[in-house]
């Protein structure tokens, strides 16, 4: 287990959540709650940052899959005393899926996961709410997340944190322990789990990448010190062929000064 000083986490994130908002001129957070994990702790930390009242959880359910999850969301939204709202995306999805029908999983994940975000930021909008991610580390590094689904945001707490460690803090904050318990999963589709997509435990998961990322360690030696090769393969692989997903799209470069490559100060600059 790579363990963290979870007091400090905690002070960091939670200064990070009410200082970035902040310098875009925000007070307030939307946040899409799911009743898993992640979410969870997000909606912990967010409200000590910015205030209950200043904390907005959309739970979006799609029909009767994964209610467990929606009664949990509700229950945490409501132990909070964060304001909470349930949009089923059901009629969006099926309505889509009407005219242009497939049985590819992955896919109708896809448009769920978008759905979602499309609807977060919408109510971004009308709640004057920046939207806070619940992304961790281990999902951005394996690209398990979807492009302007559950990988946008205007900020990131947990990008920085794998799974592993993110427990470490619910642990910490005394989330209950039906949340901490539960496999995670994205929801998607009857009996979907991240690990069993992934095909690997998320303890060894974080352990590769650890060793990988931070530690700068090659795969060769991963495999000498007696990782499994076929795991560390598979890891390796998911990260070259996801470097898409954690990257800006690339802009061609036409004038003297080009966003992103050239006109790089901080958002604060005019200041």
């Amino acid at each position: 287990m790579i363990k963290i000083n979870c007091e400090l986490v905690k002070k960091i994130l939670v200064r990070f959540i009410r200082d970035e908002l902040q310098k875009f001129g925000f007070y307030r957070g939307i946040i899409g709650l799911s009743g898993g994990l992640d979410s969870t702790v997000c909606c912990y930390l967010a409200k000590e940052a910015l205030g209950k009242e200043n904390v907005v959880a959309l739970i979006l359910p799609y029909k009767d899959l994964n209610m467990k999850d929606v009664e949990d969301a509700k229950e945490i939204a409501e132990k909070l005393g964060i304001s909470y709202k349930i949009i089923d995306i059901s009629p969006m999805i099926d309505i889509y899926f009407e005219k242009y029908p497939t049985e590819n999983k992955i896919l109708i994940g896809n448009k769920m996961a978008r759905e979602r975000m499309a609807i977060l930021y919408d109510h971004s909008a009308r709640e004057n709410a920046l939207v806070i991610g619940t992304s961790n580390k281990s999902e951005l590094l394996l690209g398990y997340g979807t492009i302007h689904g559950d990988l946008a945001w205007a900020i990131s707490p947990f990008g920085d944190l794998y799974k592993t460690q993110i427990l470490q803090l619910a642990q910490y904050l005394g989330i209950p322990e039906k949340i901490i318990k539960k496999t995670p999963s994205a929801g998607l589709w009857q009996d979907q789990t991240d690990e069993g997509e992934i095909g690997i435990k998320y303890s060894e998961i974080d352990e590769i990448l650890y060793q990988l990322i931070d530690r700068r360690k090659s795969p060769q030696e991963l495999i000498s010190l007696g990782y499994g090769k076929e795991k560390v393969n598979r890891i390796v692989s998911l990260i070259r062929i996801s470097q898409f997903k954690r990257k800006m799209p690339p802009i061609a470069k036409i004038s003297l000064r080009t966003v992103g490559l050239d006109f790089l100060y901080s958002r604060d600059w005019y200041k």
